[in-house]
Order: C-alpha cells, then structure tokens, then sequence
C-alpha cells in the first residue's frame, strides 16, 4: 500500500468510527476556525479527533469552495515553517451571518417611533442620495448609455446586488439578482422607490421596474428606457 493510499484509508477509517458525515465534520471545522481562530492541520484533527490526512482533505475542498485560507507562518518567528488555516471573508458571511439588518431595521423603526414615518423616509432618501452624488462621477449624463451601465455593474456588484445586463430587441434590462438591504425593503418600500429614482437620474433614460424582490420575485428587474 502506498503511503497516499494508506492516508486516504486512515481518513476514512478515522470518519467512520466517528459516526461523523463529511459535510458535519467541515462544519465542525469552520466553527473550530471561528473559535479558536487559525490553526495547524494537525491542531485541528486532534481537537476533531480525527486523523491528519483527514482534516487536510477537509480544509482542501473547503479552500476550493473559498471559505479556508492558508498562510505559511513561522513558529514565534522561528522554526520551521507551517501551515495555518483561517476564515476567509466569505466564510464569516455565509457561515457566521451577522445581524446587521435586524440592527437596522431596529434602529429605523425607533426614528419612526420618536419622529414619524415621514422621518425614516427622508433618513432612505438621503442614504440614495449620497449614493447618487458618489456614482455621478463615474458617469457623466454626455455618456453613452451602454457604456453608463458597464461602469455602473461594477459598484453595484461591490455593493451585494449580484447585477448584470441583458439586451433584447436593442433594450437593455439591469438585472439585480440579490438584495443586500431586502429586510429593510420589505419594511420600508421608499428604499426601492428611492432606488428606481436614483437609477432615471444616473441614466438619463425613463426607467420601470419589471419584477420585484420585496414582493417575492426572483429579482430586481428594470427595463431602461
């Protein structure tokens, strides 16, 4: 047996006697990252329980799917070098979801108490706005539409909104697949009508809005012009 055939057998030997899916045992290492912070393989199978092998597969196909990171450290600065695994961003946000939009929706809801509704309204509009004046810049009202909307994917992308384009019969659709703000939204529809505005003044086009995620659809759809 070739010592990678025998490390293959140990890691599944090691899983079996566990009683311990694979899927489970990645879960069981992401929350030991969370914890304990970056460790070593060989950190991480002992607190699993598990072989080395076993715990290096595991962190393989969790670097594939983005979620581990590895950094070659020295020991105290001394020493010889080692592997360290850690979480990357995108692990903290898909396994470790935070409650940012509860605390907003929190905190919009006490401005309604106190002040009236009239109040969040205007707090969304100015959130557009200042959103409004940071783009103006990157797309002048001279430029062409076509080229306003390639510049305009990029921002909204870092933003969360998973955008892109579609052209049919020469009109063109912005296509929002994911809803960073959707709580808030859902509760406060000026967000989406403040959104729809901002987008006719950047682009210089009548804009309508052709599906909805606030009310259940798959996406933000509009059509321009």
């Amino acid at each position: 047996m070739t010592p990678r055939v025998r490390d293959l057998a140990q890691a599944a030997l090691a899983e079996a006697d566990l009683g311990s899916p694979p899927e489970r045992t990645k879960t069981r290492l992401l929350e030991l990252l969370k914890r304990h912070g970056p460790q070593t393989a060989q950190d991480l199978a002992a607190r699993l329980r598990v072989t080395s092998p076993a715990a290096r597969r595991h962190l393989t196909d969790l670097q594939a799917q983005g979620l581990v990171q590895v950094q070659v450290e020295k020991p105290g600065g001394r020493g010889r070098p080692q592997h360290v695994f850690g979480l990357t961003e995108h692990a903290e946000e898909r396994t470790f979801p935070k409650t940012y939009a509860s605390l907003c929706l929190d905190v919009l809801e006490s401005v309604s108490d106190l002040y009236g509704r009239d109040a969040v309204d205007e707090v969304l509009r100015a959130r557009s706005d200042r959103l409004e004046a940071l783009l103006r810049d990157l797309l002048p009202p001279e430029m062409p539409l076509e080229e306003k909307l390639r510049r305009l994917i990029g921002p909204l992308t870092e933003l969360g909104f998973a955008p892109h384009l579609e052209q049919e019969g020469g009109q063109w659709s912005l296509v929002q697949c994911n809803c960073p703000n959707l709580q808030v939204a859902r509760q406060f529809k000026v967000m989406c009508s403040a959104e729809m505005a901002m987008y006719t003044k950047l682009l210089g086009v009548p804009v309508t809005r052709e599906e909805h995620m606030a009310c259940g659809q798959p996406s933000c759809r509009y059509r321009l012009g």
